[in-house]
């Protein structure tokens, strides 16, 4: 038999992208935005939701819905989104610096 039969080629398909998709997940939560140790920076906080707007899933590259918008602590939010095109919730950090001189 010189082939895999569609089932063990699929279950292998399926597999792969599984591992994928947990490898992206890895990936976002090491990338800026992705912890609240590694929040993004942004200047104020009427900046935050272009800002999150102009980001795409980090499963499917699709475009994010603004869920809710909570200030965790002074200067850091987090931001729940929902992305428009799988559907895959999370939530992203973003810390509001202000560049005043000395």
């Amino acid at each position: 038999m010189s082939g895999k039969r569609p089932r063990t080629a699929r279950r292998i398909a399926e597999r792969a992208a599984r591992k994928l998709v947990r490898d992206r997940e890895r990936l976002f939560e090491l990338s800026p935005g992705g912890s609240p140790e590694r929040p993004l920076e942004v200047s104020s906080a009427s900046v935050i939701e272009v800002r999150v707007a102009n980001l795409l899933c980090a499963q499917c590259e699709g475009p994010y819905q603004i869920r809710e918008h909570a200030a965790v602590s002074a200067g850091l939010r987090r931001i729940d989104v929902v992305c428009r095109q799988c559907g895959a919730p999370r939530s992203l950090w973003l810390r509001i610096v202000t560049a005043e001189p000395n």
